[in-house]
């Protein structure tokens, strides 16, 4: 059974092809700039070169249409037919109160989809308009919804509510929903594998970090607060996003500058957070790299970075009370010791101790490491995320008519005999590099 993940964005739609029977990934790719004056592909197949190019995609359905035939193609495919695919699963940025897990997307399910677009107008248009599309190129498989805020159901009211106007949510929606939900599902049960916990009997903090970041507090295998909020504006620092600040910035700013509603969303979600603060950097990377030569502004966008996920640790540590393991996740989480360096030492005094060394040497996506001390109270664990794999198995599940919400829900990397095949090649390459990853790994 071959099972296709799509994540469309407003000018993007990202996919995985999967063998289930293999339990592997054929083949991943991407389409960006749809609707634009060309579009682009790249598409890396199982033991098969990186192909590129540019082509015509006016819509989602064009690009979609692409990637099936790419996917077909004698030479670039990994598949032989079309029926083949069996279903296909598709990421939504925003459940709202309706959906607390998965669904099969029907007509029905559409139209609650598109009563919730006000809660996420730039994403969800596009994640909507991608399973129509789909619809329209797979017509006879059944599509399935994975839901960015389902995770983040199981949140008390005190910690979704926001103290204002009551009739905001009852009315209008507003609470925290929180995101990234994926990729949470995914890093909390692997850390309770590595633990040798059960999941209803594991605490975690968990940060994932790319160019959007949120931060997650896992009580009893649930989620019992994150940081990011109706949107996914509020919480940490981001790439171009602000994190939390004075709401009363807002309308003080718009009366001083004239600035109108849709401008300050723009500076908001586009104009800040790092590329503010550095005056021209999001990337770590070259932010890191700026700073090393001398660069204030730089070395200030780090240390608020750090110093904004020091801050959310503290206080999510006594939200749960006592923490088995904390997680750094996604790109920069994964790939950057810098941030994880800044964010993390000095907090031995709540039994989170990093072993600097390890830390260092911890720059790998395939493979589960450990950079606490043998000491450390509190272990912290380094965990590649896996988001389609979680989109690919609650697929599979509604098709199959076993899914439910992940506490009745077993995931197979839930298992200690787990293996992503991709990653442990990966690995034994890493290792001929660099061999005292071994030393790290959990």
């Amino acid at each position: 059974m071959v099972i296709l993940t799509l994540n469309c964005g407003s000018s993007s739609a990202k996919y995985q092809i999967y063998d289930w029977s293999a339990q592997e990934v054929l083949a991943v790719g991407v389409v960006e700039r749809i609707g634009q004056d060309y579009s682009t592909i790249e598409h890396n197949a199982k033991g098969k070169e990186e192909y590129q190019t540019r082509f015509s995609s006016p819509t989602h359905k064009e690009a979609i249409e692409l990637i099936i035939a790419t996917i077909l193609d004698t030479e670039l495919g990994v598949i032989q037919k079309i029926d083949e695919i069996k279903a296909v699963g598709h990421r939504v940025l925003h459940g709202g109160e309706l959906f607390k897990k998965s669904v099969i997307v029907d007509d029905e399910v559409l139209k609650e989809f598109e009563s919730l677009v006000h809660l996420g107008p730039l994403h969800m248009p596009a994640n909507i308009m991608g399973i129509k599309a789909a619809k329209q190129v797979l017509p006879a498989v059944p599509h399935c919804a994975i839901m960015d805020t389902a995770w983040h159901q199981s949140m008390p009211s005190e910690a979704f509510m926001y103290a204002v106007p009551y009739q905001w949510y009852t009315d209008h929606n507003v609470r925290r929903y929180g995101f990234h939900g994926t990729s949470y599902v995914y890093t909390a049960k692997r850390a309770s594998v590595l633990l040798g916990k059960d999941p209803k009997d594991t605490n975690v903090i968990i940060a994932h970090i790319g160019n959007g970041a949120s931060i997650c507090a896992v009580k009893n295998g649930v989620c019992i607060d994150t940081s990011m909020g109706m949107t996914p504006l509020e919480g940490l620092v981001m790439g171009t996003r602000s994190g939390d600040l004075d709401p009363a910035i807002l309308p003080y700013i718009m009366n001083e500058s004239g600035m109108s509603a849709s401008e300050m969303d723009t500076a908001l979600n586009k104009q800040s957070g790092l590329v503010a603060i550095s005056g021209k950097y999001s990337d770590r990377r070259d932010i890191r790299n700026a700073a090393a030569e001398g660069d204030e502004r730089a070395a200030l966008a780090i240390r608020l970075e750090c110093y904004r996920l020091k801050k959310y640790i503290g206080a999510y540590t006594a939200a749960i009370g006592k923490v088995d393991a904390l997680i750094m996740t996604a790109g920069v989480g994964e790939m950057a010791p810098h941030i994880r360096e800044g964010a993390l030492s000095g907090l031995e005094h709540i039994g989170i101790k990093l072993d600097s060394e390890k830390n260092a040497k911890a720059q790998c996506r395939n493979a589960e490491l450990v950079i606490s001390t043998d000491d450390s109270p509190v272990k912290i664990f380094v965990i590649p995320t896996d988001e389609e794999l979680v989109m690919t198995e609650d697929t599979y599940a509604l098709v199959q008519g076993t899914y439910d919400v992940h506490t009745n829900f077993t995931y197979s990397f839930e298992s200690r005999d787990y293996v992503n095949k991709a990653r442990a090649e990966g690995l034994k390459k890493d290792l001929e590099k660099k061999p005292y990853l071994k030393e790290l790994l959990a």
